[in-house]
């Protein structure tokens, strides 16, 4: 794994068996200043959250925020993706240990957006008008 410190605060993490409000800023500030920048981190961190049994409030917005954010960063729609980076995330929330609050969340929001990004692909631009396609912003005159 590249980011060797990330692995080290998910184990010690996992070991206490809490996630508290510190610990997110720290992995934030910390561990992933620019946010989740491959699988391999947010495949650690979905695992993570499957595992620990307490976690602040702030551990789950800002997990979904983090992953929703990694899965939609590229400029293709979710279920579009050249890269399959939708399905992979299906097979990653559909494999963890259990399902989870940040799970279910991270699932509606990534379908969320993807149903606004086919909406927004699906919709057809109407052909313009021949007088407006010919009006020329010169020519306008206001009216006295």
């Amino acid at each position: 794994m590249s980011n060797v410190r990330l692995q080290q605060f998910v184990t010690d993490t996992d070991a206490r068996g809490r996630i508290t409000f510190g610990d997110v800023r720290r992995l934030h500030r910390d561990y992933l200043p620019d946010g989740v920048s491959s699988r391999e981190e947010a495949e650690l961190l979905l695992d993570l959250d499957s595992k620990i049994e307490r976690a602040d409030i702030a551990w789950t917005d800002w997990l979904v925020a983090a992953i929703v954010e990694f899965a939609v960063g590229n400029d293709s729609p979710i279920d579009g993706a050249v890269d399959g980076t939708g399905e992979w995330l299906k097979g990653v929330l559909a494999g963890t240990s259990k399902t989870t609050k940040a799970g279910r969340r991270i699932a509606r929001e990534v379908r969320r957006t993807a149903d606004c990004a086919e909406r927004i692909d699906c919709m057809a631009v109407p052909a313009a008008l021949p007088a407006v396609a010919e009006f020329n912003v010169n020519e306008f005159r206001l009216a006295a």
